[in-house]
């Protein structure tokens, strides 16, 4: 592995030993809004500031885009994309499906990410043109190729509730036709578990890069198909995403946008 992939796979196990600390004395917690059903904790900003830490001192000089830090954001075509916590009412709450994310964009894609779930100790890692690895076994994803009998996953746009007919609509859509439907609260962790086989596709809108960055790279290295609700490769920075096996990609999208 290269050095910036070994460096975001130690930032991320900091951070989700600090998260996992932080879970032992929620009653401790304070929770703050930062927008409509958006949550941020004194455990998101801990995370992000261990992780931007650990980068600088293994890689120092590569700017961050992260969520937490507003200083810290850059456009850098090279960088560090950070979600300290993704999953945060999840974490409020007990409820044990989050994870810390962590991707490297150069020349202007996503070169290496990483997806850490500190709840199953689970490791999900991939860099471009070498696959996807799952606490350093090569895993893949399932390889369905039709829509009944799959299982999916979704996000709602909690965030942008204007949208929420649109997306009830591609939502009915699927859950007609899919074996079911599951939304569990973090995208990032959402996509590992594409990448390793676990549910056959997932989608959403309303999403920003740190959401999306290293779990989208997770599931095209597994050998899975991953795009903009068009259909094209806007999935970082266009706020939609379908990821899935190649053979469900083109059916789950036509669900989603009504485009037969």
């Amino acid at each position: 592995m290269s050095s910036p992939l070994q460096a975001m796979e130690t930032a991320a196990r900091l951070a989700g030993g600090l998260l996992m600390g932080r879970l032992q004395h929620l009653h401790e917690l304070k929770v703050e809004a930062k927008g409509l059903n958006d949550f941020v904790t004194a455990a998101d900003r801990e995370a992000e500031e261990a992780i931007a830490a650990s980068l600088e001192a293994s890689c120092p000089g590569i700017p961050f885009l992260a969520e937490e830090s507003a200083g810290r954001k850059s456009g850098a075509s090279s960088r560090f994309i950070v979600d300290p916590l993704d999953g945060t009412t999840n974490f409020i709450h007990g409820y044990p499906f989050f994870s810390v994310s962590i991707a490297y964009q150069d020349a202007g894609a996503i070169q290496q990410g990483v997806v850490f779930d500190p709840s199953r100790d689970e490791m999900f890692s991939a860099g471009r043109g070498e696959g996807t690895t799952l606490n350093g076994t090569a895993i893949r994803v399932s390889g369905r190729e039709d829509l009944s009998g799959s299982l999916l996953v979704t996000g709602f746009p909690f965030k942008e509730l204007a949208r929420l007919d649109e997306y009830l609509e591609g939502f009915r859509r699927l859950l007609k036709v899919s074996a079911g439907v599951r939304r569990d609260g973090s995208a990032a962790l959402d996509l590992a578990w594409v990448a390793a086989g676990r549910s056959d596709g997932f989608w959403e809108m309303g999403l920003s890069p740190w959401d999306v960055a290293a779990g989208g790279l997770l599931v095209a290295e597994a050998g899975g198909q991953v795009s903009d609700y068009q259909g094209g490769d806007d999935w970082l920075e266009g706020r939609s995403i379908v990821a899935a096996t190649k053979g469900l990609h083109t059916a789950m999208r036509r669900a989603v946008t009504g485009t037969g």
